[in-house]
């Protein structure tokens, strides 16, 4: 299957993958970072479970969308005989009882539009990440699939014995099928799936509404902010990097690495985004889960790259052998061993993100003297380690060196610490913040600037470059107008483009060189063009981008540069989030259309 297509459904809860042809190929649950009950996406042709399938006999070809400004999706299937069958797939999400409803449930409506299409349902669920299979007990009107760790509930007004049996029939009338906890549902499967979607198009309908988004590219960025949301777990406020797991960075690269956990240094990216959109509840939760993670960090430890979504600090990395990997690429991977490795930058994107607490007014909770003194903890670390070795910003596994860009989130948490002292007006801890930033940003000016090359390195010591320098500018550290910024821009344009795309960086790491473009650079390079004045190259390359997306207007984490087939865990909060920030910094104002 070419470019990942594939449509997300979900409710901040659960999410699902949607094949083209009607098929569910990616469910975990009861959480994002569940077992994936169905998981096909994962395992070869072979196996047949974990999937979620509506099949038309004699398929001819298949249509998918999304309802206008949901997350609702809808696949038309057309036989060779001008049969239609229409299948509207979504997680119920909606205000009920003056709180959010967002129940471990997944919806399937299936219409007869044209002829007399005949259909098969095979509903095939998995446990133990494929390697198990439920055992099933059924009653009139349901089905319950029974693993170890969770019972699933099938309640239809489609045929049981048709369900179970995998039998063909012909589809005269709709059918509602509503997969969830193993609870009796007293309506009919009809009214409840009709209510339900009644409700939860008007919710997402109400949310976009109140978006505030840029005049140019609109529907692309409101796709990019729905997905973010979906990607935001509900209770805790975490936003995790993907929905997936073990998606490879390249063809049969081994670079497979699980997603479904929440990176703390791109909380500023994605609450900026946020902040952008207007979407101040979603950034106001993930703010909440950034700010108690750092809270509860024990004396004496540091704080990590990646955290579970509940927060957890443990995700130890195990390889699933009963999964073959996407297309056969394994291995599949749980976990991410990346919570081990020392980071330093984390502790920058940690107080930038927290600044909006002190500074923005529509929050309801403001910063408080008390928060701040939370956050000079972490001040009093990257003050004290932004000359040493880390992993950086990469994660590379096997070596460490002294990387810019964590010193330079070492500079960003002091400055921003200094800001936040002077906001309260605490004086003297802005002055001694202000004195700390100072030293570091001349210690880096002194250290990571190689006046041979024109431009500032990735690492000191070292003459190689990485695309983490692209964002100095956005962080302070240097102003669009000073001629270092400019000649870093111009030394990875020469080092680290390939065609239309910026690499990561293009030296051998552990599994050799990169193949693949990593696709939040690209955003981060035009945002660079941007500063410097170089609009026109910015927006045609926007555009660009905007074509690789999948046919239903969403990115994964990276991009073959040649083919431009996406590649990586998907969908890629990252890349959505990196749409979002060039899209309002390229568009033309409200003021085009008076």
């Amino acid at each position: 299957m070419d470019n990942l297509e594939y449509g997300l459904i979900g409710n901040c809860n659960v999410s699902a993958l949607v094949d083209p042809q009607g098929t569910i190929v990616w469910s975990c649950l009861p959480r994002f970072d569940g077992d994936p009950v169905f998981c096909s996406l994962l395992q070869g042709e072979e196996n047949g479970r974990g999937r979620f399938a509506v099949e038309l006999a004699d398929l001819a070809r298949s249509e998918q969308r999304y309802l206008r400004n949901t997350a609702i999706l809808v696949t038309t299937l057309v036989d060779g005989s001008g049969g239609v069958v229409e299948v509207t797939d979504f997680a119920p999400r909606f205000k009920q009882f003056g709180r959010s409803f967002y129940p471990m449930m997944l919806v399937r409506r299936i219409r007869p539009l044209a002829g007399s299409p005949v259909v098969r349902i095979r509903l095939e669920p998995a446990s133990e990440y494929g390697a198990g299979t439920p055992t099933l007990t059924f009653g009139s009107n349901h089905v319950r699939y029974v693993s170890s760790g969770l019972v699933l509930r099938l309640t239809t007004d489609a045929s049981i014995a048709a369900v179970l049996e995998e039998s063909a029939f012909v589809l005269d009338r709709d059918i509602t099928l509503l997969l969830g906890p193993d609870e009796t549902v007293p309506e009919a499967p009809a009214e409840v799936g009709q209510r339900f979607f009644g409700l939860t198009r008007n919710y997402w309908s109400d949310w976009v509404r109140f978006l505030g988004i840029p005049f140019e590219w609109q529907e692309a960025v409101i796709r990019a902010a729905i997905t973010i949301k979906l990607a935001a777990f509900e209770d805790t406020g975490a936003i995790v990097a993907a929905m997936t797991t073990s998606l490879p960075e390249s063809p049969a690269s081994g670079r497979n690495w699980d997603y479904r956990h929440c990176w703390l240094r791109d909380g500023y990216f994605v609450v900026s985004a946020l902040n952008r959109l207007s979407a101040t509840r979603t950034m106001e939760r993930y703010l909440h889960y950034i700010v108690n993670v750092a809270a509860n960090m024990q004396a004496g430890r540091r704080l990590q790259a990646v955290y579970g979504i509940n927060g957890a600090a443990r995700l130890d990395e195990s390889v699933v052998p009963s999964l073959s990997g996407f297309q056969g690429m394994g291995p599949v991977r749980v976990g991410n061993a990346a919570y081990q490795q020392v980071q330093n930058d984390v502790y920058g994107a940690v107080v930038l993100s927290a600044m909006h607490v002190f500074f923005d007014e529509r929050l309801d909770g403001a910063g408080t003297e008390a928060l701040f003194r939370r956050l000079e903890t972490l001040g009093e670390i990257a003050r004290t380690v932004y000359r040493d070795p880390d992993a950086g910003i990469w994660e590379l596994r096997n070596s460490r060196s002294v990387h810019t860009f964590s010193s330079v989130m070492c500079w960003v948490a002091c400055d921003r610490l200094a800001r936040i002292a002077a906001r309260l007006g605490l004086a003297g801890r802005a002055g001694y913040w202000r004195e700390h930033a100072q030293a570091i940003h001349a210690w880096i000016l002194a250290n990571a600037w190689d006046a041979q090359l024109g431009s500032f390195v990735a690492g000191i010591g070292g003459r190689e470059l990485d695309a983490s320098l692209l964002l100095l500018h956005e962080l302070g550290f240097v102003s669009a107008d000073d001629p270092r910024f400019a000649g870093t821009v111009a030394a990875i344009e020469r080092r680290l483009k390939r065609g239309d795309f910026i690499f990561r960086y293009a030296n051998e790491d552990d599994f050799g060189k990169p193949e693949t473009a990593f696709i939040v650079c690209t955003f981060w390079y035009i945002d660079a063009l941007a500063a410097l004045g170089r609009r026109d190259e910015a927006r045609a390359l926007f555009e660009t981008l905007l074509g690789c997306r999948n046919s239903l207007g969403l990115l994964s984490e990276d991009i073959d540069p040649a083919s431009r087939r996406l590649w990586g865990n998907f969908p890629q909060t990252y890349s959505m989030v990196g749409l979002i920030n060039s899209a309002v910094r390229l568009s033309a104002s409200w003021e085009a259309i008076s």
